[in-house]
């Protein structure tokens, strides 16, 4: 068998490889990832990043976000947010977003993969999960770069906070919240 059949078999659709990756599997990573792209087995995600079509009923198609974000950032420690899920707290929020947020610990700024800009945010610790009371801090730290009336959304968002588990909520904010979504919650997460 061949170092490229090798390679070759390794690759499953709808996956994304880092280089070094790929170069795990070859003796001529370069040569082989240029004969790849050329058979249309591989595709350049970003510099350093391939991604393998995944077959679908219209066609080849990209990897999933997630597999393209985890690759992109060699860490799987990550939050991705879509701000278009604000919308769902029913705080009055209703615009649409087409660039995720993702949060994680090694890379910061906008970042183009697979044909979508993702912008990615440092932060000192991510959430494993995206809960309605991280997406609430979220929305409260972000309020000001938002399109939408702040002063119709934020009273809203506070009653919201009023419903949810205190001790969820209080979690949320030590976890993932900033100096200003913990400024906004302190009101509603005094003890009664």
């Amino acid at each position: 068998m061949t170092a490229l059949s090798n390679l070759k078999r390794r690759l499953r659709p709808g996956q994304a490889y880092r280089r070094k990756d790929l170069a795990k599997w070859s003796n001529a990573v370069d040569r082989h990832v240029r004969q790849l792209m050329e058979e249309g087995r591989l595709e350049k995600v970003s510099p350093g990043l391939y991604m393998t079509p995944r077959k679908t009923k219209f066609g080849a198609a990209a990897a999933k976000p997630e597999k393209l974000v985890e690759a992109f950032l060699g860490d799987d420690r990550y939050l991705m947010v879509s701000p278009n899920a604000y919308n769902g707290l029913g705080v009055g929020t209703t615009q649409l977003y087409n660039e995720p947020v993702v949060y994680n610990r090694k890379r910061h700024g906008r970042f183009k993969l697979g044909g979508r800009t993702y912008d990615f945010r440092l932060r000192p610790s991510v959430p494993k999960h995206l809960s309605e009371e991280v997406l609430l801090v979220d929305l409260l730290h972000n309020l000001e770069r938002l399109p939408e009336d702040e002063a119709a959304v934020l009273p809203s968002a506070l009653k919201t906070a009023e419903r949810m588990d205190r001790r969820r909520l209080s979690r949320a904010v030590e976890d993932f919240g900033s100096a200003r979504a913990e400024r906004l919650l302190a009101p509603v997460l005094e003890p009664a």
